[in-house]
């Protein structure tokens, strides 16, 4: 009777406490679920995704003398990796290969989500 005199004195029965919580629960759901619709947003905004297959740097005269058929000598040892950059930032290393005739990139290495972060921290 003590116990029971004590909730009503703070207002609170055990029943309006218990009502408190579910209603807490239920709008903790409908926040998450909102969470989640104003992420769908992102799924839509374009990226450019880019494959390197090597570097070469060149004096303005080399360029001029390029024609058809030229040879421009890369960086990279045949057989190495590609990098694969979206939107200039590298997040995974692969290799060529040929699917339904045309050209394709298989992942062999994906850049980890927090090496990703060090490296824009590194950037700037």
């Amino acid at each position: 009777m003590a116990e029971e005199n004590e909730n009503t004195e703070n207002g609170e029965s055990e029943e309006s406490i218990q009502d408190s919580v579910a209603q807490n629960s239920v709008e903790e759901i409908e926040e998450q679920e909102q969470g989640e619709m104003n992420l769908d947003f992102i799924l839509d905004i374009p990226l450019e995704l880019s494959v390197e297959l090597g570097k070469t740097r060149m004096l303005v005269n080399d360029l001029l003398q390029l024609g058809q058929g030229s040879i421009i000598e890369l960086n990279k040892l045949a057989g190495e990796s590609l990098e694969v950059y979206i939107n200039h930032k590298l997040i995974a290393r692969g290799e060529v290969v040929v699917v339904n005739e045309k050209f394709g990139v298989r992942l062999t290495d994906v850049i980890t989500p927090i090496d990703r972060v060090k490296s824009l921290a590194a950037e700037e």
